[in-house]
């Protein structure tokens, strides 16, 4: 059986602050609160730093600058209007799990936002980690009614976990 989060370290920190547990448990809670089963899916979570999601960031986005979390789903499930819930995937076989895209973060960034936001970092890199996710899913937040619906699954996904609410 294939892993649900399969984990790429390019920097050491990540290693030593336990992101595979952090990110097992969050997708899992995350795929839990949507009504999927976490059996036959896979996201793959990269820890890197700054310089590298710079690099991501620019390639991808054409943004030349270091950011949080980048995301990358491996298919659009965006819905079709604005505010609409979006499409959800349907699961793959234990040994050829469903992929649902692939999610970097960037330890300095993310380590200063924790504490600008006075927020322990293994809630702040919680949250992300969920965020980055739920984009994998097709969750938005460029449009007013999509924001609404991406923090609403965001707040109950982290209530379930026992964190607050991050955007009150």
């Amino acid at each position: 059986m294939e892993p649900l989060v399969d984990i790429v370290i390019e920097d050491g920190r990540w290693e030593a602050f336990g992101l595979e547990a952090l990110s097992d448990r969050a997708v899992r809670a995350a795929l839990a609160g949507l009504g999927l089963g976490v059996e036959g899916f896979q996201i793959v979570v990269m820890g890197c730093d700054d310089a590298r999601i710079a690099t991501l960031n620019a390639d991808f986005r054409g943004k030349p600058t270091p950011t949080n979390v980048l995301s990358w789903p491996a298919e659009d499930l965006s819905p079709d209007a604005p505010g609409e819930m979006t499409l959800l995937p349907e699961a793959g076989e234990a040994d050829d799990p469903e992929p649902l895209g692939d999610i970097a973060l960037a330890w300095e960034t993310c380590a200063r936002e924790a504490v600008e936001q006075g927020k322990p970092m293994v809630d702040h890199v919680t949250h992300l980690v969920v965020h980055g996710l739920l984009h994998c899913l097709g969750y938005d937040h460029v449009d007013d009614a999509d924001a609404a619906v991406m923090e609403g699954a965001e707040v109950r996904i982290l209530a379930s976990l026992g964190l607050s609410d991050p955007y009150s």
